[in-house]
């Protein structure tokens, strides 16, 4: 396809004036006859394009892009659709039909738009004068190129050359006041658009590549970036797309049309989200290069910049016998939106211009048919009613039932009759159903403010209207709906990894609002209810601007939580959004001195009151999160003022809830089972070190897996009698809770049998019967004890048994290290045993260390710190208190290797002072 457009240009010289209307005229004969005009064109030519289409299918729908694109550049949007549905006609008969190159040209004049569509196949029966030519079928696949000509044009007219045929129409813009492109009737003053002090219009410039290069005064008051912090960055870096919901089209792609309007979210030099409706139109300079001028005021000043895009009655289009072209057929015809949100705002904009209505709207009944959303409207607060849902049947007798047409003269006589026009200034309705197969898939309607204005036939105009558009409409949902589900489905897939992922509760609650917000709610909040006797408890609150997560806590806080009903589904809760209407209302009149005190300016809490009032003000939802046949807490999800949820959007919540409950319940019973475990373990470890006179002790105790507090290794240092200790240090053979039972066995015994007065091979002794007494739960035990006594000459006494355990250590001032006992059987394996025990006396300075295996058998590869390893660290520490060696060893232990140490490890070290202690 090759284009030109060249402004202010005359039309070719090689196409004279007298060459462009053919030379055979007829006058109208009846209602069959061709209207063909052959006044020459007088109108200034202030701009052409031009564009040649290869003889393919696809070339018109390149040629109905090319004309939409050129005239929706140049401004004419009213007369956009018939001349993209002319076009289609004319190119199709071209590049399908006759099978020859075709091109198009679009010129601009004063008056309107002319398009001429020239093929390469000249070879056609030339109309005779004054004879009438009968038209065909309309209803035939071709030929109705003329048809629509005669029906839709101001003026046409078809030029046969030896190489050529030209088929051109004229499409004029309606006639309206000078300088008044649309207008509205006088309102009073408490309806008019509710704006600020002054509007302010941000004007931003974004170059090709989508970079900022024009940022005004006003953008800078509106967002609060100075022009030299975002010239040269991407528009997309600001923006919150999307913000209105159901909007399909991204920043990115809304850049590159030639025209377009909507609204999206800038997010402010604050961090807060400013929501704006915005005007976009791409324009070239000079040289060619295009960019995009934007013009953005705040959402609720839209009026300012919202273009209306209905057409009055006495504007629709003639045809040669007089009687008025349906704009709901011609739509139909054009090339409808790609996307469900488009279509559907293209057929209310169409349904309401087709009915001369102030208001229209369409809703899409849901899969059961018992309710209907609003998914689209026109005329009225579309952000408080979207997703808005209704009932099919809401009263008696076939005015109350979705299911048949009907028509409302005047709804103040029958308040409540349509639900979604309360309070809009609506007065007559004319509404019916969308059908496929018989089964109901939506309802179409067109209001107006003043009463009377619709009858039967214009409820069948618009039945007729639904008819032809009902197939389209189930289509593009059905696809919209698969898309939704297989977004979903990877949502679901997603939320149930990462909420497998974690067994903590606290961290799953953060995970289930971080899942919700912002993605199906703009705020969360979590119940969770610790038994059947308890009360629910609020435990986690989000919202997708975390200034007014406080706020929203402390308004939950003050309100009684929802019922904890086990039925699945979401249920509606009214309560937050009362009693923040209500804090606010009360806000707002204290500081404005309404409630009987002086009148004083406005407090500084009133902001946070209305921000937390706006933010909960919109639908709010509650779906119990059950697990076990038993409701352990409640998942909240809201919306900001006077929105709704979609249908899709609970039922995708529904199936979080149910995943989200298991892996909280998961949480909640591996948190007990924690719990028990560091009870029962923290009771098998000693309750404390005492203080000896004399003796400085010190331990080190590491349990190997994670959250293991006792394991096969353990230490106990007692009282026996005046003056006399028991140490012992010892190791069960394995890890985890079964060496720990074997520990609290071991342990307690040896308290019991010592503090009888018994010696130490006999205790030992005694104990091995008692573990051999455990039968196939039995396992064997390394066991160092002895019993210390300081002496009064300031050095201390110690009688050790070393039941197959590694020897102690002792460390004399001299820095020598020594062995300080010799092994002996070790217990739980044999019954008759004969221990014994030896005296070891500690001079002042010395130290004894008492390791179990987890410290000697500490590996990296090949390599083992062993006995000898151990004794090399030891000589390092003459001179240190017991505190000091005892983390020495350990530090030389944990450095030895670098994986996580896989055994228990327990360090015991004993130091006698000396007469000078060391630092």
């Amino acid at each position: 396809m090759t284009t030109g457009l060249i402004p202010g240009e005359q039309p070719p010289e090689q196409r004279p004036t007298d060459e462009l209307m053919p030379q055979q005229r007829r006058e109208p004969g009846g209602p069959g006859d061709l209207h063909v005009d052959n006044r020459s064109r007088s109108s200034v030519i202030t701009a052409r394009a031009a564009a040649s289409f290869e003889p393919v299918g696809r070339s018109v729908a390149t040629a109905r892009s090319f004309v939409r694109d050129t005239l929706q550049g140049w401004g004419f949007a009213d007369i956009v659709d018939d001349a993209v549905v002319l076009t289609s006609e004319l190119v199709t008969n071209a590049v399908v039909h006759a099978g020859t190159h075709a091109e198009v040209l679009c010129l601009r004049t004063e008056d309107g738009a002319r398009v001429e569509v020239s093929d390469r196949y000249p070879e056609r029966e030339v109309p005779i004068q004054s004879v009438a030519a009968p038209m065909g079928n309309p209803d035939r696949e071709g030929g109705r190129g003329l048809q629509l000509c005669a029906a839709l044009a101001t003026r046409w007219g078809v030029d046969y050359t030896p190489t050529h045929k030209n088929v051109w129409f004229q499409l004029n813009l309606p006639e309206r006041a000078v300088g008044t492109r649309s207008a509205g009737p006088a309102l009073p003053v408490g309806l008019l658009p509710l704006a600020d002090g002054r509007v302010r219009v941000a004007v931003v410039q974004v170059d090709r590549k989508g970079a900022i290069s024009a940022w005004n005064e006003d953008a800078e008051e509106v967002f609060g970036y100075p022009s030299a912090e975002v010239i040269g960055r991407p528009l997309t870096e600001l923006a919150a797309w999307p913000h209105t919901p159901g909007t399909s089209t991204g920043v990115a792609e809304a850049l590159q049309l030639s025209r377009w309007e909507g609204s999206y979210g800038i997010r402010g030099a604050d961090g807060r989200v400013v929501h704006v409706y915005a005007s976009h139109l791409r324009v070239r300079d000079t040289g060619g290069e295009p960019s995009t001028v934007c013009l953005l005021v705040r959402d609720h000043e839209r009026a300012v910049l919202q273009t209306p895009t209905r057409v009055p009655a006495g504007d629709q289009p003639q045809t040669s016998d007089g009687q008025s072209t349906d704009p709901f057929e011609v739509f139909i015809g054009s090339p409808a939106p790609d996307d469900l949100d488009g279509l559907l705002q293209r057929t209310v904009e169409r349904a309401r211009d087709m009915l001369d209505g102030d208001s229209a709207f369409l809703l899409l009944a849901t899969d059961d048919e018992t309710e209907l959303e609003v998914r689209a409207s026109t005329g009225l607060p579309s952000a408080r009613q979207r997703f808005a849902r209704v009932p099919v049947e809401a009263g008696p007798g076939r005015y109350g039932s979705a299911r048949m047409p009907a028509v409302h003269d005047d709804l103040n006589a029958v308040p409540g009759a349509v639900p979604l026009l309360s309070g809009t200034g609506m007065r007559s309705v004319v509404t019916v159903p969308l059908k496929v197969e018989g089964r109901l898939t939506g309802s179409l309607g067109v209001a107006a403010e003043a009463p009377g204005r619709y009858s039967n036939e214009e409820a069948l105009r618009l039945q007729f209207a639904a008819d032809r558009i009902a197939l389209a409409v189930e289509s593009a949902r059905l696809g919209e709906l698969e898309r939704l589900r297989r977004g979903s489905l990877s949502f679901l897939v997603e939320a149930s990894d990462l909420l497998a992922g974690t067994l903590d509760r606290d961290q799953t609650l953060a995970l289930m609002a971080q899942m919700t917000v912002p993605t199906l709610a703009t705020w969360c909040a979590v119940y969770t209810i610790a038994d059947q006797a308890s009360e629910p408890y609020l435990s986690y609150v989000l919202h997708e601007d975390e200034e007014l997560i406080d706020g929203i806590k402390s308004l939950l806080s003050k309100i009684s939580p929802p019922d904890p009903v086990p039925t699945p589904g979401a249920r509606v809760w009214t309560a937050p959004a009362e009693v923040a209407h209500q804090a606010a209302l009360r806000t707002s009149m204290r500081s404005l001195g309404l409630s009987g005190g002086p009148t004083r300016q406005v407090a500084s809490g009133i902001g946070p009151t209305l921000a937390t009032a706006g933010a909960v003000g919109g639908e709010t939802v509650v779906l119990p999160l059950v697990a076990r046949n038993r409701v352990i807490g409640m998942l909240t999800l809201g919306k900001p003022t006077d929105e709704h949820f979609r249908q899709e959007i609970l039922e995708l919540a529904e199936d979080l809830s149910r995943r989200a409950a298991l892996a909280l319940d998961n949480a909640r019973l591996y948190s007990e089972r924690t719990a028990i475990s560091q009870a029962l373990q923290r009771s098998l470890l000693p309750p404390g070190t005492p203080h000896i006179d004399g003796v400085e002790v010190e331990v080190i105790y590491r349990a190997a897996g994670e959250g293991n507090e006792v394991g096969g290794d353990f230490y106990d240092v007692f009282p026996i009698g005046e003056g006399a200790y028991g140490f012992a240090i010892g190791d069960v053979c394995g890890t985890g809770p079964n060496a720990a039972a074997v520990t609290g066995l071991a342990r307690h015994a040896l308290r019991l049998l010592a503090r009888e007065g018994l010696s130490g091979p006999a205790v030992l002794e005694r104990l091995n019967s008692a573990i051999l007494d455990e039968g196939d739960r039995s396992r064997f035990l390394t066991l160092l004890y002895g019993e210390l006594r300081p002496q009064e000459d300031g050095s201390a006494e110690m009688k050790v048994v070393c039941a197959g355990h590694p020897l102690p250590l002792r460390l004399r001032q001299d820095g020598t290290v020594a062995a300080a006992a010799e092994p002996q059987p070790l217990l739980g394996v044999i019954e008759d045993l004969e221990l014994y025990e030896e005296t070891v006396t500690l001079d002042p300075g010395d130290v004894l260390l008492c390791v179990t295996d987890g410290v000697t058998e500490r590996r990296e590869g090949t390599r083992m710190l062993g006995d000898d390893g151990l004794a090399d660290v030891l000589t390092t520490c003459t001179g240190l208190t017991a505190g000091a060696v005892a983390a020495r060893i350990m530090r030389a232990v944990e450095r030895f290797a670098s994986d996580a140490p896989s055994d228990d490890m327990a360090i015991l070290a004993m130091r006698v002072p000396g007469i000078h202690q060391e630092a």
